[in-house]
């Protein structure tokens, strides 16, 4: 089972700054994700180790192999135990009805 984690929920990973690409972008290191990825970060003070929390929607759960795929801009799939829940989705509530009522 997915943690109580479903699809539509807002997640957060730690990540580890890497380093800094230019002045605007930082290289980070997510774990268990296997590819380099770059956040804006327009902070001067973001140092080389320093962990910062990357916080995104859930788009795909894959049970069988326990993987999640969250939406950090481009879609990035890590394993299920790295997240941790931060809003459950909740769906809006209609203010209307579906069907006009007829007197």
């Amino acid at each position: 089972m997915a943690r109580g984690i479903s699809i539509g929920d807002e997640v957060a990973i730690t990540a580890t700054v890497r380093r800094r690409v230019d002045e605007d972008h930082v290289s980070v290191s997510i774990p268990s994700y296997n590819f380099p990825h770059s956040i804006v970060c327009r902070s001067t003070n973001v140092e080389r180790g320093q962990q910062i929390e990357l916080v995104g929607n859930v788009t795909h759960i894959d049970e069988k192999d326990g993987k999640v795929t969250i939406h950090l801009g481009p879609p990035v799939t890590v394993d299920i135990d790295k997240v941790r829940l931060v809003e459950k989705y909740r769906a809006p509530k209609r203010k209307k009805p579906l069907r006009d009522m007829v007197d």
